[in-house]
């Protein structure tokens, strides 16, 4: 049974940082495409970044290019997404999601987290 577990969302102010982590104990998470997505009651899915199998390449949404950085540590088989200069429009539930490759929006995933809130004012 594959379990990615998110931690780190929570609420913060415009123009604040917050960093969330996804951890696995039953996969090695850079053997696959690691993402986060997002989603809002009533809006669709937006896959928000991306980090290709070993780290090397990376893919953020347009919408957060410059602001989000996704990054893995092998070492602790967790990825990251550091979250800077928040916008009201980031409230969201992210997901962190794995799929074999970097072929598609991660919001088509094989294994997906339960989630956690972030919320901004």
């Amino acid at each position: 049974h594959v379990q990615l577990v998110e931690s780190g969302g929570g609420s913060a102010q415009a123009g604040g940082s917050l960093t969330l982590s996804c951890g696995a104990s039953t996969i090695t998470l850079s053997c696959y495409c690691m993402g986060w997505f997002r989603q809002t009651p009533g809006k669709e899915r937006e896959a928000v970044a991306c980090i290709y199998p070993g780290g090397g390449v990376t893919y953020y949404a347009d919408s957060v290019k410059g602001r989000f950085t996704i990054s893995q540590d092998n070492a602790k088989n967790t990825v990251y997404l550091q979250m800077n200069l928040l916008i009201v429009e980031d409230t969201a539930m992210y997901y962190c999601a794995a799929r074999s490759a970097c072929v598609g929006p991660i919001t088509y995933y094989r294994y997906r987290g339960q989630g956690t809130q972030v919320t901004v004012s």
